[in-house]
């Protein structure tokens, strides 16, 4: 089981920035969940919001800014030990992550089909020289559906918060998924087990106690995405 560190390490480090992505690199942890966004200039950033506001304590739209505007927010708001953190684009990231072994990128949905084209062609630019790594996640089945179309041979994960139990992995087959990213509420041992019947591999989201990702491991799933990647990383056995 692989520890994969939650938008880079969100409990431990300020999410999806530099320092986060280098706080795990240090750990000696090499997988990291993150999430990817188009802005109006096409730049391709890391953030989970649509909105500054919860990260940096100023209400603005993201869609309404360009990446020379990032400057002017600090995702390192509510975190007061650590400097400055601005949203980092996919590229700077990738410059650290550059020796990792597994990259879930989580693309946030998007209002229609000619978005996802548009952000998936330059998604796998960046991504190239790291398919052996990314696997490309979704919840929006427009973002799977494109990446089927385009006839991409990136890996692709679709993620699961509704219960819709069976009806996911036969979505996920059917859009040429490898793994189902499951909600940990949903990831009940029958799910588990069927979703590894159906030959796809298995990651788990977001697990903060420790008694559950042991028993996690024990089922066999392949990834534990955790808010505390060096707390699981001190308390489990990592085994791959």
């Amino acid at each position: 089981m692989r520890i994969i560190g939650h938008r880079g390490a969100r409990g431990e480090a300020p999410e999806n920035t530099l320092a986060g992505f280098q706080y795990i690199h240090d750990l000696g942890i090499r997988a990291v969940e993150f999430d990817v966004r188009q802005l109006k200039d096409d730049e391709l950033i890391i953030m989970h919001d649509d909105n500054f506001i919860r990260t940096t304590g100023i209400d603005q739209n993201i869609y309404a800014c360009s990446s020379q505007d990032l400057a002017n927010y600090n995702q390192a708001f509510i975190w007061m030990d650590w400097d400055k953190q601005i949203t980092p684009t996919l590229r700077q990231a990738l410059a650290i992550m550059h020796n990792f072994e597994h990259l879930e990128v989580e693309v946030k949905a998007v209002n229609s089909m000619a978005e996802a084209e548009k952000l998936t062609i330059e998604l796998q630019k960046q991504l190239h020289g790291f398919k052996q790594s990314a696997v490309i996640t979704s919840f929006d089945l427009k973002i799977h559906q494109t990446l089927q179309q385009q006839k991409s041979t990136f890996k692709r994960g679709l993620l699961i918060e509704d219960d819709i139990q069976e009806k996911a992995i036969e979505q996920a087959i059917e859009l040429g998924c490898c793994q189902i990213g499951w909600m940990n509420q949903l990831a009940s041992d029958a799910m588990i087990q069927a979703t590894q019947n159906a030959q796809l591999n298995v990651s788990v989201w977001t697990v903060n106690s420790i008694e559950r990702a042991k028993q996690l491991r024990d089922l066999g799933i392949q990834g534990l995405i955790t808010d505390f990647p060096k707390l699981m990383q001190q308390e489990l056995q990592q085994i791959k």
